[in-house]
């Protein structure tokens, strides 16, 4: 088993040249949050942008649009029909798979919600969707009542669950799922063809070809919640950029460490937040030659 260093990095992330512009360094439409989860969506969005990315469009209910605005003035945003209770609405599905074709990457999931509508919006994206997917928390519930659904993606995709979704993909428990990392996200990326990320105290990420890297950066201080909407906001930035799945995954996990042990020297592991994961970003970039 490989083990993630900066090689991965300067693999998955083009040096740009100097007649770039947003239209050449990627565009990624993010379909993630719900009301009491604007923060999901935030954090995404923030991390996407501190990994080089050239445009981000941001698809959120209504009812946190103006939390979201207010928080990540870089991204265009669609305001979205929503459910009684703040939840994206199946009736805007239509709209989102047709903002899909003119991004280069989707990322859906990150304090999505589990309901009847985004269950519809869920399933018409891996059916449907032809760009590049990150699957990531609620999404992956979703897909978790029927994993066979992953089976019609016809776009590469990366997961990012962690051990209690994995749980639930697999129908094992958390305590399999540990105790044997590695085995069970293999199996599952070949058996779904999916790149697979199975986040935890060294996170496996396995390719459906039977690649598998493990990291060993990043630090407890990390376990807290939003850390994993970073990592999805990261991992999906660099897929929008044109790096290979699995490339950009190995590289945002391999990044999302040095952003947090940064973060760790400066605040320790009791204070730091998944906000201080982003905002140091640019100096894990630094460390690769970036």
């Amino acid at each position: 088993m490989e083990t993630t260093d900066r090689n991965i990095v300067k693999k998955a992330i083009f040096n740009r040249p100097d007649d770039a512009n947003k239209g050449t360094l990627g565009s990624l439409l993010s379909i993630c949050g719900c009301c009491g989860m604007a923060g999901a969506a935030v954090m995404a969005g923030r991390a996407a942008l501190k990994c080089g990315l050239g445009l981000l469009k941001t698809a959120v209910p209504k009812s946190i649009y103006n939390i979201a605005a207010q928080s990540v003035f870089e991204s265009v945003y669609f305001p979205l029909e929503e459910t009684c209770d703040g939840k994206i609405s199946s009736i805007n599905t239509a709209f989102l798979l047709e903002q899909s074709q003119s991004s280069s990457a989707v990322l859906l999931g990150c304090g999505l919600s589990v309901c009847k509508d985004t269950e519809r919006l869920v399933n018409s994206f891996t059916e449907q969707c032809a760009k590049p997917l990150v699957l990531d928390a609620d999404a992956l519930n979703i897909i978790s009542q029927n994993p066979d659904s992953l089976l019609s993606l016809k776009a590469a995709a990366v997961i990012t669950p962690h051990p209690g979704e994995m749980a639930r993909l697999t129908a094992k428990t958390v305590k399999e799922v540990n105790s044997q990392r590695e085995r069970t996200a293999l199996d599952f990326a070949r058996k779904y063809g999916v790149v697979t990320v199975l986040k935890g105290a060294g996170t496996i990420i396995a390719s459906p070809n039977g690649r598998v890297m493990i990291n060993h950066t990043g630090n407890s201080g990390m376990a807290t919640g939003g850390s994993g909407d970073v990592l999805a906001g990261m991992t999906a930035s660099l897929l929008a950029q044109g790096a290979d799945a699995f490339d950009a995954a190995a590289a945002a996990v391999y990044l999302h460490g040095v952003a947090g042990d940064i973060a760790k020297e400066k605040y320790g592991k009791i204070s730091m937040l998944p906000g201080d994961i982003i905002d140091n970003i640019h100096l894990a970039l630094k460390t690769c030659g970036f």
